[in-house]
């Protein structure tokens, strides 16, 4: 465990794999404070670490840096497990690992949380490894936020806002033709480049209208005002407004044809 660990070209199958009688036995022995016993957990479960770290291989993150972070995860697990309780070091030990992996993650994240925010996110990751193994299930938002005595949105804003950053190139589904990217979920079809076109082009028409013309479009399509109601608003006849709003109309289109 000393110095730098090596994992890229390591053969993972000639990492030691303990049975569950011997996981058994170890964890009480460290329980009562053997050292040895401790040592020999944690290097016949360094595989979960490897097994965990797999999750997070796609952040651009370095391995080595994941994998000794993971350990951290490991050894806080082997501490404070308790092996009277009818569950599996497993289930126990994954959530302690993945849990300080993510801390690691959003500590290095290029975006910076507020520290309010992400004081909540911590007491509710912790809340929520705490419940996953009190409960043998994931536990839903509005368990954690009753235990926290928070709202599910004060919650659900906590993690969101210390959930790291996924890249719109990322792969969601792929069946063995392109895959599917997080852009094409999340893609605007309506803000478009030629949208954007269109409204620009209409923007400069209307710009070349003249004042009395921007005004009653202005009240005609964006107040959603009627002919009469304008003619009122402007003083003159409904017929006047009927007719420059179809002489402002036909030189807006003039000019989005000659654009």
């Amino acid at each position: 465990m000393q110095g730098k660990v090596e994992i890229c070209g390591v053969n993972t199958a000639k990492l030691k794999v303990l049975s569950q009688q011997e996981m058994d036995a170890l964890l009480l022995r460290a329980r009562a404070g053997d050292a040895m016993a401790r040592e020999q957990l944690i290097e016949g479960n360094l595989r979960l670490v490897l097994s965990v770290i797999q999750r997070f291989d796609k952040r651009g993150e370095c391995p080595d840096d994941l994998f000794q972070v993971g350990c951290i995860g490991l050894i806080k697990a082997i501490s404070n497990f308790d092996p009277t309780k009818n569950v599996r070091f497993s289930t126990y030990g994954v959530p302690m690992i993945a849990g300080e992996v993510r801390r690691y993650l959003r500590d290095n994240s290029a975006i910076r949380v507020s520290r309010s925010i992400r004081d909540v996110a911590y007491k509710v990751l912790q809340t929520k490894e705490a419940k996953q193994v009190e409960l043998g299930r994931e536990p839903t938002m509005e368990e954690i936020a009753k235990e926290l005595d928070l709202s599910v949105g004060e919650v659900s804003e906590a993690l969101d806002a210390v959930c790291a950053p996924v890249s719109l190139y990322d792969p969601v589904y792929s069946d063995g033709g392109d895959p599917l990217t997080v852009m094409d979920q999340v893609r605007d079809t309506k803000n478009t480049e030629g949208t954007w076109m269109e409204l620009l082009t209409l923007r400069e028409a209307f710009r070349n209208l003249g004042d009395r013309e921007k005004r009653i479009l202005s009240l005609r399509f964006y107040d959603g005002k009627t002919q009469m109601e304008v003619a009122g608003v402007l003083g003159i006849s409904q017929a006047q407004v009927s007719r420059l709003e179809k002489g402002a109309i036909s030189a807006m289109r003039k000019s989005v044809s000659v654009s």
